[in-house]
């Protein structure tokens, strides 16, 4: 715990909340992923250099701002790498077998225990983690609020995904690393579930599903990125940060939002049945939710560029035009 302390006053004395002004070495895992993809566009706007860890990096084509390395790759010919996000694990969209639920939380437990192993060869260690969550971390409500304030943990499989994968993380303090929990709500964007829950829009089949009281806890991915970018940068924050918009919607609020916003009929009702017959176990991911604020975020005066749904999805089919 002093170690901790000492690194903390050690980054505070160095002008690490300059790190914006400094040219960065990031490492990445899931750095080919929806998130991952839209933070190193960024990143190397910003003039940023990210090293992507990835099991196929001959396949892939390096440039001046980003490097595709190999998990086993001797990390004595790094740079002084700054900050590592981990974002890799295996996608929770598809039917939840056993074997799929397994590989889910295995995934992210085994990339993580391997990128913790490249930091304890590293001569000098990375300032911080921001490890990849999910507000699934809160369980599921109709009627409370969560914030990073609360501790207790859900107890469906959602929830202990985020909360195996958070421990794991954990580790990383040892170090003396300040660790950040990204806990990520719906990502709205031209990628993720947002595909998916528009088709019936698009089709003319646009409607709530079930009572359309379920709360959708939402944020755009511009928003998403900015956030991470954010968290680096601000020494003070660490532990669990909701990466979610300021405005949770219902349902049938989300829905009629989108239909409004795609010129289409707000008119039928998916029975709940229907989707868990159809995808099972991980229905809950459409017909349960809940109502999540990013209460840190805005203690530390972020600004949300898209705080509002509507806006949200008009930015993004405008920028599909």
């Amino acid at each position: 715990m002093d170690r901790k302390k000492d690194n903390k006053e050690r980054r505070q004395s160095a002008g690490f909340n300059n790190l914006r002004k400094l040219k960065m070495n990031i490492l990445i895992t899931g750095g080919t992923g929806f998130v991952g993809e839209n933070l190193t566009k960024v990143l190397h706007e910003n003039n940023h250099h990210t090293y992507v860890l990835t099991r196929s990096p001959d396949s892939k084509t390096n440039t001046a701002h980003s490097t595709f390395i190999s998990y086993d790759y001797p990390v004595e010919q790094l740079p002084k790498i700054h900050a590592i996000v981990n974002l890799a694990g295996e996608s929770i969209f598809g039917y939840w077998t056993k074997k799929k639920k397994a590989s889910i939380i295995t995934s992210r437990i085994q990339i993580t225990r391997r990128l913790i192993e490249m930091v304890q060869r590293m001569d000098e260690k990375p300032e911080v983690l921001i490890n990849g969550s999910a507000v699934g971390f809160y369980g599921i409500s109709e009627d409370l609020i969560f914030t990073e304030k609360t501790k207790q943990a859900g107890s469906d499989f959602l929830a202990k995904v985020a909360v195996e994968w958070e421990d794991a993380a954990r580790r990383m303090e040892k170090f003396g690393i300040r660790t950040v929990f990204t806990r990520f709500g719906v990502i709205l964007g031209n990628g993720g579930a947002l595909p998916f829950m528009r088709l019936p829009v698009k089709l003319f089949a646009g409607g709530k599903i079930g009572n359309g009281q379920q709360w959708l806890t939402w944020v755009h991915i511009k928003d998403v990125v900015r956030l991470i970018q954010f968290c680096i940068e601000n020494n003070s924050i660490e532990g669990p940060v909701n990466v979610t918009a300021p405005n949770p919607k219902r349902n049938k609020d989300f829905m009629k939002t989108m239909t409004e916003v795609l010129h289409r009929p707000y008119w039928f009702t998916t029975p709940s049945m229907f989707i868990k017959l159809a995808t099972g176990e991980m229905s809950q991911l459409i017909t349960e939710g809940q109502y999540v604020l990013p209460q840190k975020a805005m203690d530390h005066n972020f600004e949300f560029a898209y705080p509002e749904l509507r806006g949200a999805l008009e930015e993004i089919e405008e920028g599909e035009k």
